[in-house]
C-alpha cells in the first residue's frame, strides 16, 4: 500500500554519495544468483560511529524484529513453518546424502528463505522442488540418521510425512497461489489464496459481518459461525492471549529492553506498541500510530507490526513486518527539501482542488540506513517507505517518509547496466539513461513516497477510510496515485528552484524519467513466470499507467525490431498531459471511494497481459543472464557484554552467506 517495491534491475544508487562507500571498493555486494533471485549483502555505514545507547537501542530493536520474522511465516502459508524445520534440518544434517538430492535441497531451501516460504514473493505462485520423492525420502531419512528432529506428526513415520508433504512441496497445482485477488470470473479471491488470514470463508460469508479486528485477527467458519482469532500476546488475567502469542511477547520483550535506550518520544511510541501487542486493540494500535508519526527527531527508528494488507486479497488483513534503520545524514539533503515544500507541491496537483488538502501536515522526510527487515519487509525489501496507513492519522497529525539509501546503494553495486541496454529503442535513449537514471529515479521515489501518499483528502462527506470501500484494488490504486504525482513534478522548474536539478538539465531528467517508466512496463514481465495475470500490486500499478497511456494519448508506441518489442516514449509533451489526466481520475476515485472505476481500470489495464510478450521479454533477460528480483542478507550484530552481562558494545560485520544468516535466525547455526 503505502511503500514502494520499485524493480530492483534497475536500482540506482542515490544522488549524494557518501566518500565512505567509494572508499570501499573491495565489498562484496552480489553473493550468488539462486534462479532468477540475485542474492545481495546490504551494509550500513556510520554505524561504528554511533554512541554506544544508539548502538543498543538498535541491538534490542532487531532481536524484536528477527523475533517476529516466524509469524510472516505461517500468515503467508499456514505449512511453512514446518516445511522451514524439515528443508534446514536436512541442510544441516547432510552428511551421506546424494550430491545432486542436496544440492536441489539447498536451491530450494534458499529461494524459501529468500521469499518467506514456497510463493514467490513478487508472483504469489508457488515454487517446486525439482527432485524425486524417492531421492527426498533418501535425504530426509538420511538426515535423521545424522541426528535431524524432523518435524512428524506423533507415530508419524518418516515415510508417511514425506507422502503426506510431498504435493506441498513439489505439485504446483497443490495451493498454487499465496494471493489471487483478481482469479476470474465467478471465483472467490479468498478461496482462490492460501494465506492463512481465511479458514473456510468466503467473501460472501463476510457480507453484514462487522469486524473488531480487521488488521490483525484471522477469520474462520465454525458451525456456519464467523469467528475472530485475535493475534496478541495477551495481558494478565484481562486479555487472554491469541494466536502468534509466543512470538508476540518474544517481540514485546526486546521492545521492553530496548526502551530505556528511546528517546522519550521513541519510548512512548515504544511503550504504545507493547501495549497494542499485547492487547490486539486497534485502539492501542491507533495510539502508537499517533506517537510514532509524532516522533520526527529520533535518530533511530522502527517499525514493527502488521502493518501492511498487500498478503491479503481483501486488502485489510495486516502482514508482520520488522525494520529497523538509523538516520544517513550525508544523504538527508534531497528528501528533506521535498517534505519542507510540501503544501507548494499539493497546492499545484493535476486534481480537482476540492480533493487538495488546505493544510498538509506533519511530513517527515530522512534518508536511512536499515540494519535489518524482515517478514514482510525483506530478504526481498522495498526502497521506500511512507507510513501509516490510516488516511484520517495521516490528515491530521502527518506521515514519515524514508528512502532506504543503503538498499539503494547495494542493488546498484550488484547489478548490470546491459539490460537498459536492451530494452532502449535508440542509443540515444540508452547514453541519457546512464547520465540522467541515477538522479531521476532518486528524484522520483523521494517525491512518491513524501509528496505522492500524503497528497490529497477525502471527498465531503465521505467518512469512511477509503481503503475499506475500494478493498482488494486499493493498493494499486494508491501506488499508482503516488506514481503519478512524481511523475507530474518530475519536469517542474520547481526543482530547480529547490536546487535539486540545474535549469539546463531539467528538460533531460524528465524525458529520462517518461523513457525509463515506459520501459519498465515491459521489461517487468519478465517476473511473472506463468500464467497471465500479475497479482502484486506494484508491478499492476505500472502497467495501468502505461497502458492507460498507451489508449489514451500518443505518448508511447509499441515499436518492433529483429523480433524484439520496444515500449517507446514517444512525446514528453503528451505524456505529462496524460500523466495529469490521470492522476486527476485516480485520485476522484480514491477521494470519493468509487470501488466500481477502481476495479474497472485495473483489471482492464493492470492486471492481464499477453504471455507471448512475457516469454519474449524473458527470452532476452535469460540470454543476458539477469536475474528478476534480488533478497538481501542483512548486516550481523554481536553484543559484547561485561561480567555483570551489560552491552558494553555491539559490533556490526557482514555474513555475506544467506544460509549462514538463516541458520543463525533459526538457531540451527
Amino acid at each position: 500500500m503505502l511503500r514502494s517495491r520499485l524493480p530492483l534491475a534497475v536500482l540506482l544508487i542515490l544522488f549524494f554519495v557518501s566518500p565512505l562507500i567509494s572508499a570501499e571498493p573491495e565489498r562484496k555486494y552480489l553473493l550468488e544468483r539462486v534462479d532468477d533471485v540475485d542474492v545481495v549483502q546490504i551494509y550500513c555505514d556510520g554505524f561504528d560511529e554511533l554512541p554506544l545507547g544508539e548502538k543498543t537501542l538498535i541491538y534490542h530493536l532487531t532481536e524484536a524484529a528477527i523475533a517476529g520474522r516466524d509469524i510472516f511465516l505461517h500468515q503467508k502459508y499456514r505449512h511453512s513453518p514446518m516445511l522451514r524445520d524439515l528443508l534446514e534440518e536436512i541442510v544441516t544434517h547432510s552428511d551421506g546424502i546424494d550430491g545432486d538430492t542436496l544440492a536441489e535441497i539447498r536451491r530450494y531451501t534458499k529461494l524459501f528463505w529468500v521469499n518467506n516460504g514456497v510463493h514467490n514473493t513478487i508472483t504469489s505462485k508457488k515454487n517446486v522442488i525439482k527432485t524425486s520423492r524417492e531421492a527426498f525420502l533418501k535425504a530426509a531419512q538420511t538426515a535423521e540418521k545424522n541426528g535431524a528432529k524432523l518435524p512428524k506428526r506423533q507415530d508419524e513415520s518418516t515415510v508417511q510425512f514425506i507422502e503426506r508433504i510431498w504435493p506441498i512441496l513439489a505439485d504446483p497445482s497443490a495451493d498454487s497461489t499465496c494471493t489471487n485477488s483478481a482469479p476470474g470470473e465467478g471465483k472467490d479471491i479468498l478461496k482462490e489464496s492460501c494465506n492463512s488470514f481465511y479458514r473456510g470463508v468466503t467473501v460472501k460469508d463476510l457480507e453484514g459481518f462487522k469486524e473488531r479486528y480487521p488488521l490483525n485477527s484471522t477469520l474462520v467458519k465454525h458451525d456456519g459461525k464467523l469467528r475472530e482469532l485475535i493475534w496478541r500476546g495477551g495481558f494478565d488475567d484481562v486479555v487472554p492471549p491469541g494466536l502468534y502469542a509466543k512470538e508476540i511477547n518474544a517481540i514485546v520483550g526486546h521492545l521492553e529492553d530496548a526502551i530505556p535506550y528511546a528517546t522519550p518520544q521513541m519510548a512512548r511510541a515504544l511503550a504504545y506498541m507493547a501495549q497494542y501487542y499485547r492487547t490486539g486493540s486497534p485502539i492501542d494500535f491507533r495510539a502508537y500510530n499517533i506517537a510514532w508519526v509524532e516522533d520526527t527527531d529520533s535518530p533511530v527508528d522502527t517499525i514493527n507490526g502488521f502493518i501492511e494488507v498487500y498478503l491479503d486479497a481483501r486488502g485489510q488483513k495486516g502482514a508482520f513486518e520488522g525494520i529497523v534503520y538509523f538516520d544517513d545524514p550525508h544523504k538527508m539533503e534531497l528528501i528533506a527539501k521535498i517534505a519542507k515544500n510540501a503544501q507548494w507541491f499539493e497546492d499545484h496537483m493535476s486534481f480537482d482542488p476540492k480533493f487538495r488538502k488546505d493544510e498538509v501536515k506533519g511530513i517527515s522526510a530522512k534518508a536511512i540506513q536499515i540494519v535489518v527487515a524482515t517478514g514482510d519487509a525483506g530478504p526481498v525489501s522495498m526502497i521506500g517507505i511512507n507510513l501509516p496507513n490510516a488516511a484520517d492519522i495521516r490528515e491530521m497529525y502527518g506521515s514519515k517518509s524514508v528512502s532506504l539509501s543503503n538498499v539503494i546503494e547495494a542493488r546498484d553495486e550488484s547489478t548490470s547496466k546491459e539490460a537498459r541496454r536492451e530494452f532502449c529503442w535508440t542509443d540515444e535513449e540508452f547514453q541519457r539513461s546512464l547520465k540522467w537514471s541515477t538522479l531521476a529515479l532518486d528524484l522520483e521515489v523521494n517525491m512518491h513516497e513524501v509528496i505522492g501518499h500524503a497528497s490529497g483528502k477525502n471527498a465531503e462527506g465521505l467518512k469512511v477510510d477509503p481503503a475499506t470501500i475500494i478493498g482488494e484494488y486499493y493498493s494499486t490504486l494508491e501506488e499508482a496515485r503516488a506514481d503519478l504525482v512524481a511523475l507530474w513534478f518530475i519536469g517542474n522548474r520547481k526543482l530547480v528552484e529547490l536546487g535539486l536539478v540545474e535549469e539546463k538539465d531539467l528538460a533531460d531528467i524528465e524525458k529520462t524519467a517518461y523513457e525509463s517508466y515506459t520501459r519498465n512496463a515491459l521489461a517487468q514481465l519478465r517476473r511473472i513466470t506463468e500464467g497471465t495475470q500479475i497479482e502484486e500490486a506494484h508491478m499492476r500499478n505500472r502497467q495501468m499507467i502505461v497502458h492507460w497511456l498507451m489508449e489514451h494519448t500518443d505518448a508511447i508506441a509499441v515499436k518492433k525490431r529483429d523480433g524484439k518489442t520496444y515500449y517507446v516514449m514517444a512525446g514528453v509533451a503528451a505524456w505529462r498531459e496524460g500523466v495529469g489526466r490521470l492522476l486527476a481520475e485516480v485520485q476522484r476515485i480514491k477521494s470519493e471511494g468509487d470501488r466500481k472505476a477502481a476495479e474497472e481500470m485495473i483489471l482492464k489495464y493492470g492486471t492481464r497481459f499477453d504471455p507471448a510478450l512475457r516469454d519474449e521479454v524473458a527470452a532476452r533477460y535469460k540470454k543476458l543472464n539477469l536475474a528478476s528480483y534480488a533478497g538481501l542478507v542483512m548486516p550481523r550484530l554481536t553484543a559484547k557484554r561485561d561480567a555483570s552481562g551489560g552491552i558494553v558494545d555491539v559490533e556490526v560485520s557482514y555474513p555475506c552467506d544467506l544460509e549462514a544468516q538463516m541458520l543463525e535466525w533459526s538457531g540451527r547455526k
